[in-house]
């Protein structure tokens, strides 16, 4: 954890969001707050991920439901993505992640409790002081996580690939085997456990399998 918080003349900041609108507004708030610091945006993954390689940065503002690239839809698995991406290649950077989805973040629970870096979560429906806050927290090397996430599900990253590849691509039990290379039976002890986990067990007259979609989605695991 890094403690020693640079001063404004030389901080330097990437904000990430795809709405014109929310990243200016974004961007005039931390320029008052940090009038010397120098800040560059982007507005798609493919261009954050370019200029956190280009940049010495100091810290990281992320919305996670952006495009990979240009005219592409914006999406909250790509935020995802280029999240754990970062967090892989860059241990120590220092991240906020100000998003309307922050349920989200619980599929990356693991790699955010074992990042070096500061790393605040800010739901946006914060106001411009809380987020503030989190971005001193994140920059002083802190970690805040929203209470859920730290009391909530433990699941494995081959649980997620199951629930993704059943409910995000419409495979059945035989194709997901197939993908991910593993036999039938493991995949429905994945069910098994991921379903244990959700909550969802066997009901009269409910089908386990819309039963663990809806409990998946309310819990952020799948978009």
């Amino acid at each position: 954890m890094n403690q020693s918080v640079p001063t404004s003349a030389e901080i330097t900041i990437l904000v990430v969001d795809d709405h014109a609108s929310v990243l200016s507004g974004t961007v005039n708030i931390l320029q008052q707050q940090y009038p010397n610091a120098e800040i560059f945006t982007a507005q798609t993954a493919e261009d954050a991920q370019a200029q956190v390689h280009q940049q010495k940065l100091d810290l990281v503002v992320l919305d996670l439901s952006i495009p990979e690239k240009l005219r592409d839809q914006a999406q909250i698995s790509t935020g995802i993505q280029l999240l754990r991406t970062m967090m892989q290649e860059h241990a120590a950077l220092n991240i906020v992640v100000q998003s309307a989805h922050v349920k989200s973040l619980i599929r990356l629970k693991p790699a955010i409790n074992t990042h070096e870096g500061g790393f605040t979560i800010a739901d946006k429906s914060l106001s411009m002081q809380e987020m503030l806050t989190k971005v001193d927290w994140a920059l002083q090397g802190l970690m805040f996580t929203p209470k859920e996430m730290r009391t909530g599900l433990e699941v494995k990253p081959e649980w997620l690939e199951v629930l993704n590849f059943a409910f995000l691509e419409g495979l059945q039990d035989r194709a997901i085997a197939e993908s991910m290379n593993i036999s039938e039976r493991t995949v429905r002890n994945y069910w098994t456990k991921v379903q244990d986990a959700l909550g969802v067990y066997p009901e009269e007259g409910i089908n386990m399998r819309i039963q663990t979609e809806i409990r998946a989605r309310e819990e952020g695991l799948i978009d």
